[in-house]
């Protein structure tokens, strides 16, 4: 897949951002995963910058704060997709441990065919 393939999984996973119902393939999950750590890198590393630094941090903390809502539904969709319920992101409060279980979960292959949360997004 080219990276206007990627760009479009990404947009639409924000413009899903208020569905919690259904789930999510691995792909999906991982390439909003991946292309936000990737502009959150880039734009802590553009804030280190002297004198202009400051703007690049603001813009960071709100990109960080604007994809919050999506990155969170996309979690529950992706737990719904290995047949765990979207609670289980709470896990994520335990430090550490909670945030590696629910890692795993989200490594996990989704459960084939249909599952109490939805048709297989594979289909």
């Amino acid at each position: 897949m080219d990276f206007a393939g990627y760009l479009n999984d990404y947009i639409g996973v924000l413009k899903k951002f208020k569905v919690f119902t259904g789930r999510a393939r691995r792909k999906e999950f991982w390439t909003f995963s991946i292309m936000s750590a990737i502009v959150i890198s880039i734009l802590g590393t553009l804030g280190s910058i002297p004198k202009i630094g400051i703007l690049f941090m603001i813009v960071s903390g709100l990109f960080s704060l604007a994809i919050l809502i999506p990155s969170l539904a996309i979690t529950i969709r992706r737990l719904h997709d290995t047949n765990r319920k979207g609670i289980m992101i709470l896990l994520m409060l335990i430090p550490l441990v909670g945030t590696i279980i629910v890692l795993v979960f989200c490594i996990q292959a989704g459960t084939a065919g249909e599952n109490q949360f939805g048709p297989d997004p594979k289909a």
